[in-house]
């Protein structure tokens, strides 16, 4: 992930050399890397066990399992050799080998990768390292709220791309003039929804409506709700009794199949939940695919994404009432607004703000997370 660390006009001291080694050391520590190299050797025999691929499934979670304490290892190795590196280029600096320049450059690599794997270091909840279905519903208030909608669409894809995370696009449903009413987003990679579960909420924008003949400064709200997206690891149960299905046809772009084969499907499930009583029907479309089958299986796998989320839900709301002080969590309060004609992007939570709102729009959002995130690690 990107780092908003701003460049020091002037060239290093041995201070900072010394903050940027002992931060490196404390990582090692916080990252027991040491057991980490232990465990990954352990994990890594049990690939090499005669008939690993029988079971699929059970090989291919067993190779997550060593792929993602292979990356804490690689995430750290790359760290002290930058920091290892940094030291070297200021010795070559006193024997005039390299120029300030050239010092100054080495430390802002070591300090992003060292604050990088700082934030990193803060996912450690069990859905952290999971996928992330991002759904995003525009507020009242008709064509504004839609447009503003469809632009934290664009928003949310542009930082996916931006960090290497692979995006596909569910339930998109067009908006009566412009925009969108809703979306479904699902982000793929890792710690896609330990980075994004801070942005869930209500996003306001204050502008001046190009929609609005008058030209005035209009406010509109969307809501953005981040779930993780649960994989077969994670067992979550289903009551087939209170499932039931509907098909339609999907629509599309044009061409000979479009309307002719009903791949489209609605999943209906009869909720209660265990903690409240409270009973309520969950509504899934899916239209991915033009394969029925496999829309089932999409709508099923994000039903159990929904049914993971709230006993995630209430196993937090439960934990911040024990801890004193810790602030109550709000799913569906206002939590940043965009005013674009003060050219201002707050986070009403951290009271971090950027004056790029250009950037922001084009997904450069990971101050804000960062703060989130530090912030939520605090208390």
């Amino acid at each position: 992930m990107r780092s908003e660390y701003t460049r020091h006009p002037k060239m290093i001291t041995q201070d900072q050399l010394k903050d940027a080694r002992e931060r490196v050391e404390a990582l090692h520590r916080y990252l027991a890397i040491d057991d980490k190299l232990i465990q990954v050797e352990e994990e890594q025999l049990r690939t090499q066990v005669p008939g690993f691929w029988d079971d699929a499934k059970k090989a291919e979670a067993q190779m997550k399992k060593v792929k993602a304490l292979q990356s804490w290892i690689d995430n750290y190795k790359e760290v002290k050799s930058l920091c290892d590196e940094l030291e070297l280029s200021m010795d070559f600096y006193r024997d005039e080998l390299v120029t300030e320049a050239e010092v100054d450059e080495a430390y802002d690599k070591t300090i992003q990768a060292i604050e990088a794997l700082e934030l990193k270091n803060m996912l450690r909840d069990e859905a952290d390292n999971m996928d992330c279905v991002l759904k995003i519903n525009s507020g009242a208030g008709g064509t504004e709220a839609q447009d503003w909608a469809s632009m934290l669409m664009r928003m949310y894809l542009r930082w996916a791309e931006a960090n290497g995370y692979k995006t596909s696009i569910q339930n998109l449903q067009d908006g009566d003039e412009a925009g969108i009413k809703t979306v479904t987003i699902q982000v793929e990679g890792p710690y896609a929804y330990g980075y994004l579960k801070g942005e869930n909420g209500v996003h306001r924008l204050v502008r001046v409506s190009p929609y609005n003949a008058q030209g005035k400064r209009m406010t509109s709200f969307a809501s953005v709700f981040a779930t993780p997206l649960v994989d077969d690891s994670i067992e979550v149960e289903i009551d087939n009794s209170k499932l039931s299905w509907d098909y339609f046809r999907s629509g599309g772009a044009g061409g000979q199949n479009v309307n002719k084969v009903s791949s489209g499907v609605r999943l209906r499930y009869q909720y209660k939940d265990p903690y409240t009583g409270v009973e309520e029907e969950i509504l899934i479309e899916n239209t991915e695919t033009r394969d029925q089958p496999k829309n089932k299986e999409n709508a099923l796998r994000l039903l159990k994404s929904q049914l993971y989320d709230r006993e995630l839900q209430h196993r937090m709301e439960e934990q911040a009432k024990v801890e004193a002080g810790k602030k109550k969590i709000e799913w569906g309060s206002q939590i940043r607004s965009y005013v674009f004609d003060d050219r201002r992007v707050k986070d009403h939570r951290t009271g971090y703000q950027t004056s790029d709102v250009n950037g922001v729009m084009d997904g450069k959002i990971d101050g804000f997370i960062k703060a989130w995130l530090m912030g939520s690690q605090e208390e």
